[in-house]
């Protein structure tokens, strides 16, 4: 039952309630307030006509007592209960009061008075029960409110839908720029129906994902043009340095010829990854080997560790490319980190771990980026270790993740697929 009554009702957050909310509340203060208007309109006028009525009944009253000397049906001279604001005048026109007393089925009442022969004369009153019509102001008001509940009934489930129209045009928009942040550049809304800010912010992404995509093939392909032309002449530099004559001058040119032919096929290698010209070759291999063989090549010291024992790791995965994430982490561990390194094996995990300064704030937020190597203090570099290896465990369809010890020091984790 959690199922429907979640698809129900998604969050109470949510867009779609919100909006549907608002109406609801909306459609309940234009009731409210139309029927606040009725009543006192209503009421008004049942006043006016209950006075309109006295008057009318006291004039006809003071013609037939003129003539004939008797009160007629409804008329009274001086009656005890005539309210005091008509006790009290002298001049010998008519006046209307208002009367709130409820006596039984009497009242309210409109009362209509005048004095009858002078100063020194009585007064005659006629009075009007309001008591009926007042009954039927009530019956409008209970007819207002079962109108306003049944349009209600009617507003929400309208008011719902139209919202949940809205949203799922705002959730399609929001899930391609979800997964244009996420990577996928070639993800586009595509038309949207109608003419509104809905339709202008989907057009807005797309020309954002036009945008991004064209700025980023641009420097793909500026880095892998780069490195091809400067492949060539650096092999002819590599070969140029072999006929000089030993001593240390050679060396160092060898040296710096070795690390720009290194540079050099690792922006071969993210150009590659880049453009998904890349195919992993899987195969069954004991995930412990890998890493010691990983390690081994890279010539650097760093302990490597096995829980459960050797040969108990086995996993499907292209060992070559396992080779170079490991030998990347396990070098730029050395190189920005601090000795002792440690590599722990368990289960499809790879965990490399120095004990230096550890990875700078804004690389643990954004993620490795190419010819930034972070904070000073991490050592010098291109700041492609980690951004090939990324690469490469993306293409293995890995998990990494990097992160600092309590106790300081750099943690990369790889986590293989099952």
């Amino acid at each position: 039952m959690r199922g429907p009554l979640r698809r129900l009702w998604p969050g109470r957050a949510s867009l779609r309630w919100k909006i549907a909310a608002l109406a609801s509340a909306t459609a309940c203060l234009v009731a409210v307030a139309v029927g606040v208007l009725v009543h006192v309109w209503t009421a008004d006028g049942v006043q006016s006509q209950a006075g309109a009525d006295a008057w009318n009944r006291l004039i006809s009253a003071m013609d037939v007592y003129h003539r004939t000397g008797a009160l007629p049906d409804g008329a009274e001279l001086d009656p005890p209960d005539l309210p005091a604001a008509l006790r009290h005048f002298d001049d010998g026109t008519p006046h209307t009061a208002y009367d709130p007393r409820i006596d039984g089925n009497l009242g309210p009442s409109m009362w209509a008075a005048q004095r009858v022969g002078g100063p020194d004369s009585r007064i005659m009153a006629v009075r009007a029960n309001m008591s009926p019509r007042l009954h039927d102001v009530r019956s409008l008001d209970a007819s207002m409110a079962v109108a306003s509940l049944v349009a209600l009934a009617v507003a929400l489930p309208l008011a719902v839908y139209g919202a949940g129209f809205l949203g799922r045009r705002l959730q399609r928009v929001s899930e391609t720029a979800g997964r244009i942040s996420a990577g996928d550049l070639d993800t586009r809304t595509g038309p949207v129906k109608g003419d509104d800010e809905v339709a202008e912010i989907a057009a807005t992404v797309d020309r954002m994902a036009d945008t991004l995509g064209r700025q980023l093939r641009s420097e793909r392909r500026f880095t892998a043009d780069v490195a091809h032309e400067l492949r060539t002449p650096v092999g002819g530099l590599l070969a140029a340095a072999d006929l000089l004559p030993s001593g240390e001058t050679e060396d160092q040119v060898r040296a710096r010829v070795r690390d720009l032919r290194s540079l050099v096929e690792d922006l071969l290698e993210i150009s590659r990854l880049d453009a998904g010209a890349e195919e992993p070759v899987h195969a069954r291999v004991p995930l412990d080997a890998v890493v010691r063989d990983a390690v081994t090549r890279t010539g650097v010291d760093a302990e490597v560790d096995v829980v459960g024992g050797p040969g108990t790791h086995t996993v499907e995965t292209d060992p070559r490319r396992l080779e170079r994430i490991v030998g990347n982490l396990v070098v730029n561990a050395h190189r920005h980190g601090a000795a002792p390194v440690r590599v722990t094996v368990e289960g499809r995990t790879v965990v490399v771990r120095d004990h230096g300064s550890g990875f700078p704030l804004e690389l643990l937020l954004d993620g490795p980026r190419r010819f930034h190597t972070g904070a000073k203090e991490r050592g010098t570099g291109h700041g492609l270790g980690l951004t090939i290896v990324q690469g490469q465990a993306r293409l293995l369809g890995a998990e990494l993740k990097l992160d600092n010890a309590p106790d300081g020091g750099a943690v990369a984790t790889l986590l293989l697929p099952g």
